[in-house]
């Protein structure tokens, strides 16, 4: 791959087959765009749908390793019923107010 450097941008020169090459020219011609622009908007959402796959990943191996309403310090808030869990967020609140933030 053969970067030439611009401000701002890089330059990059990619092979691609004749068939891929057709493809890429009608579809932006059908969007009323340049070849580049659309390489950059494939680009960013395939680096942004990898971001966010990466994401969720982490989060399900996060609630693998510590379950939703797993008991804590703060007990069962999954089985606490509704005064229970009004009790718990007057806790949270002077807790806060002790530190000298204001309750969420």
């Amino acid at each position: 791959m053969t970067t030439i450097g611009h401000v701002g941008r890089t330059q990059t020169i990619v092979q691609l087959s004749d068939e891929l090459l057709e493809l890429l020219d009608r579809q932006a011609r059908r969007r009323g765009m340049s070849r580049s622009a659309l390489v950059r908007e494939a680009v960013q959402a395939h680096l942004h749908d990898e971001r966010e796959a990466e994401f969720s990943r982490r989060l399900v191996q996060g609630y693998r390793r510590v379950p939703q309403a797993q008991p804590d310090e703060w007990g069962n808030v999954g089985a606490l019923p509704r005064d229970g869990a009004a009790r718990v967020m007057r806790r949270l609140d002077a807790e806060e107010r002790a530190g000298g933030h204001e309750p969420w």
